[in-house]
């Protein structure tokens, strides 16, 4: 079986600025890996080049065995297998809580709305927000918009979750509840 993500020398330029250096590694199916590093060590660059929102310039990126920039590579096929949370939530303001969920499943997955609802529902009760359904992000702190943030990308039932700093933003007393919930436990995809 082929890991669910591998990067083989993988390299990244900004101008003069070489982001990322060779990089080699596996990701397997299940397994959680952290990044660790300094400020600009290019942890956050690498991620996104899981989804294409960045570009390699030497390199490949292989997601469940399939090549992320060749050229028959589907990246909205991509994106809505991988699951990314930011440090800065990204919620639409102007939708409610549940309607920020089920966004994506009805115009992506073509799920119908009440099966898209239905599930909404359920995140929310797993990220202890359902009393928060009809809310809109400014109404909640921090902790709460990350909370949501981490059940939208669920909605799509990725095989892959992807992390850039997301406790990063909040304060101290609101990264433990962030944190149980990225732990899981999730419901595996069928």
């Amino acid at each position: 079986m082929h890991p669910m993500i591998m990067f083989s020398r993988i390299n990244k330029w900004y101008g003069e600025y070489q982001a990322l250096t060779d990089i080699t590694a596996e990701v397997q199916r299940g397994e959680v890996v952290v990044l660790c590093g300094p400020s600009g060590s290019g942890k956050s660059t690498l991620i996104r080049t899981v989804n294409r929102l960045e570009d390699v310039q030497q390199g490949q990126i292989l997601f469940d065995g399939h090549d992320v920039n060749g050229t028959d590579a589907n990246v909205n096929r991509l994106r809505s297998r991988v699951g990314f949370v930011f440090q800065s939530f990204n919620l639409f303001p102007h939708l409610s809580v549940l309607d920020n969920i089920i966004l994506t499943p009805t115009k992506v997955r073509g799920l119908k709305n009440s099966e898209a609802r239905a599930r909404a529902m359920e995140l929310l009760d797993r990220v202890g927000l359902a009393h928060k359904a009809g809310a809109y992000p400014a109404q909640l702190s921090g902790g709460q918009q990350q909370r949501v943030a981490i059940a939208r990308a669920l909605a799509m039932e990725p095989p892959v979750m992807l992390f850039d700093e997301p406790t990063s933003a909040l304060d101290p007393e609101m990264v433990g509840e962030v944190l149980s919930v990225m732990k899981g436990p999730w419901p595996k995809r069928a």
